[in-house]
């Protein structure tokens, strides 16, 4: 022997190619063309491509084919390997036909052991103790009568190949024609022969195996058993050498049986005879391997007997003795243990997978071995092939030893870019019953759980398909600015000094309040955690920007009332446009900032919400809220009613937090023509406030309409008739609101609002240093030091510049505010909804509308969500060209936003004015109205008792943002990680390495490599390098039109659609007109050499066949479509 073409692919051809090199040998692979970039093709000498484009399996079930290239490539002997055609004696007389040496047992043998039926009665010849078993089923074959004479359960078996396929156990006599059918149709697949015959099946058993090793001589040895009880669908998943508690005895009968059936055949070379074993200790033959096993190298490691070698040595016609092996020169040591890694997902009945691996990083170390083919980065897994990745075998001193080495190379496994069974293989090793040895083959069926194992979280690569698409498609442009905002942070040390989250600990929210109102000096809260950066930058600041500035603040003016820095649009721009999880950023902040006192915006009865809740919702929203960090609860309604209020406040003094309850302030009180928005007013919505509890009372001017006048006449009168202290928010917009201000302070108010200078000013607050200069040295000196606020300013001015993208666009205080009467957090949002509209240049417009809306709505209050209502029908009107006249006249002409539809209605109740009439009436003709619920569906009431409250109150609250954000997390993980120059704009070539922080501790360098030209699916590669590793990930470019024509998708909430579970070749078993019922088989998919049953979800007629016979399909298209019963046709 010479040369040696090896008739297989992937790890066993490689496997083979290793021995051949030890021996000396010249070696030939051979590959189809859909196999070309398999390792194997790369180990051997030589290549040969084999077989038709389109058919990537078919060549290796061709004998003529094989033995050609084995011609032409000057070979002298053939390899089989395992699967394919390793038991095929036509295979095995073509070689031999043609001079070749065929490494493998005779003809004749392969013609006994090759065919189940035919061992099974050589084996009873021989001696050994067999199961009943049917002739090889024909079309004429009485299945019921050979069914009944074995009984159930059953196999079905192929009387060619192994590995588990062509085989299908059958627990009643209605599933067997299905089973007998689906067998044949897979071990023809497989094997190239769909004979297949009935066996009786023994449950309760383990599933023990031989090695045997024969030469031409006559000589047989035994090389102890393996266990391979641990399967799935038949497909050995963990294999063990030698089997865990087995008595002496049964080893030794085992063992005999298996040289007793050896040398009855005659058998020359490797071969493993397998056998059931059950409770008791007895033993059936059931078949016999002539061929190199799978797990063969878990028998190598305790024998030190290298099989393959074997094999090629005894085919050139060496002894036993020439190979130095006798029977009492066996000995084991230890014991070794193989698991299987493939690219199948468990959690999903081990649905094969495909794709591209993104990453691979193998374990190591004494007495771990890899025996594998596909382990690069780039390697396609495919679904024409087995979906093994690569085995690994560990051996030890012990069973145990084996077992925890096995566990920790698991563990050290990277795959990444495919679903894998890492997962699954841990918590089979880590299960009790598989520690103590001698599970059965029901081990995995009987426990379901570990298909749920916790997968690993491949947070990197989700990360990666993030940066990548933002990367390439730019959403944001390029990033404006190259400054880390992180280095202008002034350093902090230990622990910032007590402040007011102390005080209000020690007081209590009643003490505090008191406090409050009795101290001189204005208390000041900072809002540029929430306010100011919705007002300024769209609400678009990240948390991991927010945090760290929360902490310097802490540290640098401790002596602050509160920091404003949740609720409002915060939460809804968190899950939607940010990806975050708002409740993550409220402990992160917390955590930054532990001794002031944080307060959110809450919207009554709406909680974060558009809409009024059932009071449970509200109450059970500030409950978890305070449990994560929030102190003080500035509650609010749109419309100043205080029964919108009132549960939100209860809730907040329930939990023992500070209640603020809100006046939101609107029109001009000083002008002797405000006939609704008067100080009488204004005086019995903070009565009816303080009779509900609320500890503080908040002026809430949206749009900074106060003026100085009014402001000294509101808080004087506020002050006079109530104990309770006054807090002060206001926006600059037309850039007078530091004086009110100041006339506030001389009124005695007893905080105010303001903001960091870089994110202070126009639609934001006044400043924090304006403030704190304009009362410095007076009674009402603040306290704090503008040296301090100052220190803060390099920081913000760096945030602001690289948000540079979601500015509101203002450049200069407006005076037009008191006309329009626009929110300051609106006025800059309402410009960017104005220019996605086309309509930026028209923006006057939009204001002048506004202002006319106001009035025809009845003057509401403005301020979320009733300034939205505003908002929308502003923009509607200047979008459609109808004119304000043309609506007040006949709005049952007009459409209308749905804000508005349900504004008049009266989901957010009813405004200080009322409804305007009779334009209410002629707009609502026609245009029905369902309202919110009372009360919650009582899963939902349950649910909020339960651990996952506050997922429940994100999608009860916003739904639409909350599903967003559990898909983005799906898709990318924790994006709250990623800093924010690259989360905006991604990655650039000419940029180094990025460090991310996945978790304290673990830290990740990302940087960019090459970004590829589109292919023509717009598909980009991009190359990243992390940890200094290139991972290549695939992006679609938005930009680049496709001239792919895509198949038609499955629509996942349409009946009567059937959908291909996964990647693979698909056969449809019905036609247009057939009818079926929920569960009947229509079509049938091949992938991994695994063939799965697609079932009708519905009964009914097949109105389409969409796909083509035998047609490669992805997950997700659409095969067949089903016209539900009782549906009529469409005509």
């Amino acid at each position: 022997m010479q040369k040696l073409l090896v008739a297989n692919r992937g790890e066993i051809a490689i496997r083979a190619f290793r021995a051949a090199y030890r021996l000396d040998l010249d070696t030939v692979a051979i590959h189809t063309f859909e196999d070309r970039n398999s390792l194997h093709r790369l180990k051997a000498d030589e290549a040969n491509e084999i077989g038709e484009h389109g058919h990537p399996v078919r060549a290796y079930l061709d004998p003529i084919a094989i033995v050609a290239a084995a011609k032409q490539s000057g070979a002298d002997a053939v390899y089989p390997g395992y699967g394919f055609l390793s038991e095929s004696p036509d295979f095995a007389e073509a070689v031999i036909d043609v001079g070749l040496t065929f490494v493998s047992p005779s003809v004749e043998v392969l013609k006994v052991t090759g065919n189940k039926q035919r061992a099974r009665d050589a084996a009873e010849a021989a001696g050994l103790p067999v199961l009943q078993q049917s002739p090889a089923l024909t079309p004429e074959s009485d299945l019921v009568a050979l069914s009944e004479t074995i009984g159930f359960p059953l196999f079905v078996k192929a009387a060619a190949g192994g590995g588990g396929r062509g085989m299908r156990r059958v627990e009643h006599p209605s599933g067997l024609v299905e089973a007998v059918d689906a067998a044949m149709r897979e071990a023809l697949s497989a094997f190239g022969d769909d004979t297949v015959f009935l066996e009786e099946a023994i449950t309760d058993v383990r599933h023990i195996e031989v090695q045997v090793l024969g030469d031409n001589a006559g000589n047989i040895i035994h090389l102890y058993e393996r266990d391979c009880s641990v399967q799935r669908r038949f497909q050995k998943v963990v294999e063990i050498a030698p089997a865990p508690d087995l008595t002496a005895a049964q080893q030794q009968a085992l063992t005999s049986d298996a040289v007793t059936f050896a040398h009855h055949i005659n058998y020359v070379n490797a071969g493993t005879v397998e056998f059931l074993v059950d409770t008791s200790g007895r033993h059936v033959f059931i078949e016999m391997n002539p061929r190199i096993q799978v797990e063969h190298t878990v028998t190598e490691e305790v024998t030190d007997v290298d099989l393959v070698e074997a094999q090629l040595r005894i085919a050139a016609g060496d002894t036993l003795a020439d190979l130095g092996l006798d029977q009492a020169s066996i000995v084991l040591r230890g014991f070794a243990l193989q698991c299987r890694i493939t690219a199948e997902d468990p959690a999903n009945d081990f649905r094969p997978d495909t794709g591209r691996l993104l990453a691979y990083r193998t374990p190591g170390g004494a007495g771990v071995r890899l025996d594998g083919s596909g382990g690069f980065v780039g390697h396609e897994i495919t679904p024409y092939f087995d979906s093994l990745i690569v085995k690994l075998t560990c051996r030890g001193r012990s069973f145990d030893d084996a077992v925890r080495r096995a566990e920790r190379s698991l563990a050290e496994f990277r795959v990444r870019g495919i679903a894998t069974n890492l997962a699954f293989l841990q918590a089979v090793l880590g299960n009790d019953d598989f520690r103590s040895g001698g599970v059965t083959t029901t081990f995995i069926d009987e426990r379901p759980e570990l298909t749920a194992a916790s997968v690993g979280a491949d947070r990197s690569t989700r990360l990666l398909r993030y940066l990548g698409d933002i990367t390439v498609n730019r959403p944001h442009g390029s990033a404006p600015t190259e400054l880390d905002p992180h280095t202008k942070l002034p350093p902090v040390t230990g622990t910032p000094a007590d402040g007011s989250k102390q005080l209000l600990d020690r007081l209590g929210p009643a003490g505090f309040a008191s406090a409050l109102r009795n101290q001189s000096a204005l208390a000041v809260t900072d809002t540029t955690l929430r306010d100011a950066h919705q007002s300024i930058l769209a609400t678009r600041v990240r948390s991991i920007d927010l945090t760290r500035g929360a902490e310097a603040i802490a540290h640098a003016t401790s002596g602050l009332l509160s920091l404003e820095c949740w609720g409002g649009a915060t939460f809804d721009v968190a899950l939607r446009f940010l990806h975050e999880d708002p409740w993550k950023r409220l402990e992160a902040l917390r955590e930054a900032a532990p001794n002031l006192c944080l307060q959110m915006l809450i919207r009554g009865r709406n909680a974060v919400g558009y809409s009024p809740y059932p009071d449970v919702v509200a109450r059970t929203f500030v409950a978890e809220a305070h449990r994560t960090g929030i102190d003080i609860f500035r509650v609010f309604d749109a419309f100043n009613d205080i029964e919108q209020m009132r549960p939100a406040i209860e809730a907040a003094i329930e939990v023992g937090a500070v209640a603020e309850g809100t006046l939101c302030y609107s029109g001009n009180m000083t002008d002797p023509g405000e006939d609704l928005y008067t100080l009488d007013y204004y005086l019995g919505v903070a009565e009816k406030l303080v009779d509900a509890g609320a500890h503080i009372l908040c002026i809430k001017d949206m749009a900074g309409l106060l003026r100085a006048p009014a402001a000294s006449i509101l808080i004087s009168a506020l002050r006079d008739r109530f104990d309770t202290p006054v807090h002060l928010h206001s926006h600059d917009t037309s850039g007078g609101q530091l004086a009110t201000y100041a006339a506030a302070a001389q009124a005695g108010v007893d905080a105010v609002d303001g903001a960091a200078p870089p994110l202070s000013g126009l639609t934001s607050q006044p400043s924090l240093s304006a403030i704190i200069a304009a009362t410095e040295h007076t009674e009402r000196d603040t306290g704090l030091s503008l040296d301090a606020v100052g220190e803060l300013e390099p920081y913000w001015e760096a945030v602001r510049a690289l948000y540079k993208p979601f500015e509101a666009g203002l450049t200069s205080p407006t005076g037009t505010v008191y006309k329009h009467e626009i929110p300051g957090g609106q006025l800059s949002n309402l410009r960017q909804q104005a220019i996605a509209l086309g309509l930026g240049d028209r923006f006057e417009e939009v204001e002048h509308l506004y202002a006319t809306c106001n009035v025809l709505l009845g003057r509401p209050i403005k301020v979320t969500p009733s300034s939205k209502v505003v908002g929308d029908l502003a923009l509607h009107l200047v979008a459609s060209g109808v004119t304000p006249a043309q609506l007040e006249n006949d709005p049952e002409s007009v459409d209308l936003p749905e804000s508005v539809i349900k504004f008049l209605h009266g989901e957010l109740g009813t405004p200080p004015a009322g409804f305007p009439e009779p334009f209410r009436t002629k707009a609502l003709v026609g245009r029905p109205y369902t309202p919110t619920p009372a009360e919650l569906d009582p899963i939902d009431e349950q649910a909020l008792q339960g651990d996952d409250v506050r997922k429940v109150l994100n999608r009860l609250l916003l739904p639409g943002p909350a599903a967003s954000h559990e898909e983005q997390a799906a898709r990318y993980g924790n994006l709250a990680v990623l800093p924010s120059r690259i989360f905006w704009y991604g990655l650039d070539i000419n940029q180094g390495d990025r460090s991310v922080e996945l978790r304290p501790g673990v830290n990740v360098l990302v940087g960019l490599e090459a970004v590829g030209e589109p292919n023509d699916d717009g598909i980009r590669s991009v190359v990243f390098r992390l940890n200094g590793q290139f991972r290549p990930i695939d992006i679609r470019d938005r930009h680049v039109a496709s001239n792919v024509i895509t198949s038609e998708k499955a629509k996942l909430h349409t009946p009567g659609h059937v959908a291909a579970p996964f990647r693979g070749v698909v056969s449809v078993s019905v036609a247009p007109g057939d009818t079926v019922e929920a569960g009947d088989s229509v079509a049938v998919i091949e992938a991994m050499k695994m063939e799965s049953a697609i079932s009708a979800g519905v009964s009914g007629t097949v109105s389409r066949v969409v796909v083509p016979l035998a047609a490669a399909v992805e997950p997700g298209d659409l095969l067949v479509e089903i016209r539900p019963a009782g549906l009529a046709e469409e005509i």
